[in-house]
C-alpha cells in the first residue's frame, strides 16, 4: 500500500489546491486490485463529480502500465472501483475555471469526471494520461495486425 499512497501524497503535497482527504482508504483499495504484472507510473487525487461545490465524493486515480483505475472506499461500508483499459478509452477533456480544474475521461461506455483539481496539476495530469493511452493503444493496433 505504501507505493499508491506515498505517490498521491507527492501529488497533494505538489499540488495543495486539490481537495481530496481519506487518501489511505482509497489507496488500500487500489493496492488490493493491481495485479502482479502492473506497475504504478502515476496515481493523482481529486473529487469524482461535477460540482466544485460537492466535497464528499473524493477518489483517487492511479496509471498503471495496463490501465487507469479509480478507487473510493465509502465512509461506513464498501467501496466503488472502476477501470479503464486501453480499449474502452476515447478520450479526455480538461477545463480550467477560476479556482479548481475538471478532468473528463469519456469511455465507450461512459464519461468519468474528476473535479476540484488544482489548476496547476492539469497539464501534468494531461501528460501522463495523454503517454500512457497513446503507448497503450498502439500495443493493441500492433496486436489486432500481427
Amino acid at each position: 500500500m505504501n507505493n499508491v499512497y506515498q505517490k498521491v501524497l507527492e501529488f497533494k503535497r505538489k499540488f495543495p489546491g486539490t481537495i481530496a482527504w481519506r487518501l489511505k482508504k482509497h489507496a488500500k483499495i487500489i493496492e488490493k486490485h493491481i495485479n502482479p504484472d502492473e506497475e504504478v507510473r502515476y496515481v493523482f487525487c481529486g473529487q469524482d463529480n461535477d460540482q466544485f461545490y460537492n466535497l464528499f465524493t473524493t477518489c483517487i486515480l492511479t496509471l498503471t502500465n495496463k490501465r487507469i483505475l479509480m478507487a473510493k472506499k465509502r465512509v461506513l461500508y464498501g467501496y466503488s472501483l472502476t477501470s479503464i483499459t486501453p480499449d474502452m478509452y476515447n478520450d479526455m477533456e480538461i477545463y480550467e475555471g477560476l479556482i479548481w480544474g475538471k478532468l473528463v475521461i469519456d469511455t465507450i461506455k461512459e464519461k468519468v469526471v474528476i473535479s476540484n483539481l488544482s489548476k496547476k496539476s492539469l497539464t501534468e495530469i494531461e501528460t501522463e494520461i495523454s503517454t500512457l493511452m497513446m503507448e497503450e493503444k498502439q500495443k493493441y493496433v500492433n496486436k489486432q495486425e500481427g
